[in-house]
């Protein structure tokens, strides 16, 4: 996709920076949310024969599984930013005909007016720089009482997966400012009552908040020092933060990191940890 329009900066981001990040580490990442994006399409619902928008769809899992519940009579498109993610998305999708990708942007792509059943997303709907325009977007996309189901994280005290490392980089290196509520990221659908405005706003009714908690496994279950290394250079907070820093203080980091993590880790288990997300759900 070409940079421009309100989400250029993302468009950036994640065709330079967190995509290729995500191909390399797709296993390991799919392996951790799996469960939570399982939870949002049960939440949600499928049905043989349903048209399903995949929003956000990154390296395809979630785009796949939705197409085999809905059968070969359904429809699955996944629509991502992200040219390595969808490039990656195709390659896994080989062979199954009723998935489709398309590079889009969520709040400013035209998309097929009143023709989805379901509007789906697993991590996907945080990073909008006008989400009040992105959902209504998205709302025109479903039918009449289509549905919408999506999987976004709760606030960061809430996900020591990602609360504990970054808090031991912190006492090594300065953590960027915290963004202003709302500010495009992982946790700018965190509050639900703001969520609820965004949602009624951009038409939606009916709406359903799910506290969700699970122990997720870090790093697709290998050694300690592996998945520091992931939390330090792949995706999240800490890899975040560790972008800004000094790289002399990088060992360090990893040392203090580590120790953190430790009593979290098993050889058997891996890096074992809990999290919290919203499971939201609302009708078109």
């Amino acid at each position: 996709m070409n940079a421009e329009g309100p989400n250029a900066e993302q468009i950036v981001y994640w065709n330079e920076t967190a995509g290729p990040k995500w191909v390399a580490l797709q296993d390991v990442l799919d392996q951790q949310i799996r469960p939570l994006g399982e939870a949002a399409m049960e939440r949600v619902g499928s049905a043989d024969g349903e048209r399903v928008l995949d929003v956000g769809c990154g390296t395809g899992e979630t785009t796949v599984e939705l197409a085999h519940r809905v059968g070969p009579g359904g429809a699955v498109t996944g629509i991502d930013l992200s040219a390595p993610m969808l490039a990656r998305a195709r390659q896994r999708a080989t062979g199954i005909g009723n998935v489709t990708f398309r590079a889009a942007d969520a709040q400013t792509t035209l998309l097929e007016a009143a023709h989805f059943d379901v509007c789906f997303s697993r991590f996907g709907v945080m990073f909008f720089i006008d989400p009040v325009a992105a959902f209504a977007n998205l709302r025109s996309a479903l039918q009449p009482g289509g549905r919408l189901g999506f999987v976004c994280w709760q606030a960061l005290p809430k996900n020591p997966w990602m609360q504990v490392p970054l808090a031991a980089a912190a006492r090594h290196i300065t953590l960027p400012p915290p963004p202003e509520p709302g500010t495009p990221g992982p946790f700018s659908l965190a509050d639900a009552e703001r969520v609820c405005g965004i949602l009624e706003r951009a038409g939606f009714s009916d709406l359903g908040f799910d506290d969700h908690r699970a122990t997720l496994t870090i790093g697709g279950g290998k050694g300690l020092d592996e998945v520091v290394d992931i939390l330090l250079t792949g995706v999240g907070p800490t890899s975040a933060a560790m972008r800004q820093a000094d790289r002399a203080v990088r060992a360090t980091v990893a040392a203090a990191v580590r120790e953190a993590l430790a009593p979290y880790h098993s050889t058997g288990a891996g890096l074992r940890m809990d999290g919290a997300c919203w499971l939201v759900t609302g009708h078109a």
